[in-house]
């Protein structure tokens, strides 16, 4: 069985190895993948494995974005932290998951299952999976913000960009208003459409249609300048400038 490691952690990625090569010695692990981009360039020019494991969250997105621009026909196993709902998600649709952190007898279940997985069963087990992908690409269109003793709905497409300092989320509207939110940033990425939403850096979500300038930074990195004030310069890495530009220049359908 040949499989491919796709997470963005080493230290998770080398715990998952050393997993596989003690409760099954002839798992042959063909490549570990960090991210989105890579993992879409590596399927995209190798054959396909027996069986994939996929952390959920990736340095450059979330790894649902691997499904809209590649078929995979392996069962996937997702790694995840998720939250209990979560999880009950995958449990509806049979897929197979490993709760971080990752136990050695929850591996040996995992594969034990899919070694009795006849092939119509695996074909359908593929289905489930692109369900589910399709469900996760679902966004959240309104968000209600606490202001005093109120709720007040906040339309996604009013935002310019989200912020989190000092453990706090901020999100500020085209027209500058700011609206407290009690999700992170990394929640966030997963109810925001990856189509109108960045992830430019650890503090930082910006809208497409907010970024009204860029500027090349010292090395090789970008410098944002939104259509609203922004508490600090937004800067987007050298390793993050490819997937910006591609985000940035892309066409996508309407939702």
């Amino acid at each position: 069985m040949k499989a491919v490691i796709i997470e963005d952690e080493t230290a998770a990625a080398v715990n998952l190895q050393s997993i596989l090569h003690r409760v099954a010695p002839a798992v042959e692990i063909t490549a570990v993948l960090e991210g989105v981009e890579e993992s879409v360039e590596w399927f995209g020019t190798h054959p396909q494995p027996d069986l994939v494991l996929m952390d959920i969250h990736l340095a450059d997105g979330e790894a649902f974005r691997i499904f809209e621009r590649v078929s995979l026909t392996a069962p996937v196993i997702f790694t995840t932290a998720y939250d209990r709902y979560a999880l009950e998600a995958f449990k509806v649709d049979s897929i197979d998951y490993l709760l971080k952190p990752i136990k050695e007898e929850e591996v040996r279940r995992a594969l034990e299952k899919l070694r009795r997985l006849s092939g119509l069963e695996r074909s359908r087990y593929s289905e489930r999976v692109e369900r589910l992908a399709e469900r996760a690409n679902e966004r959240q269109q309104v968000f209600l913000v606490r202001v005093r003793d109120k709720f007040i709905p906040l339309q996604r497409e009013r935002i310019a960009y989200c912020y989190t300092s000092d453990e706090r989320v901020t999100a500020c509207t085209l027209d500058g208003e700011k609206y407290p939110l009690d999700k992170p940033l990394e929640t966030l990425q997963t109810l925001l459409p990856a189509s109108d939403f960045f992830r430019a850096n650890r503090q930082f979500i910006v809208a497409r249609q907010a970024v009204a300038e860029i500027a090349v930074w010292f090395g090789s990195r970008l410098a944002l300048r939104l259509s609203v004030e922004t508490p600090e310069r937004i800067v987007i890495s050298k390793a993050r400038v490819p997937e910006f530009k591609r985000w940035l220049t892309s066409v996508h359908p309407a939702d």
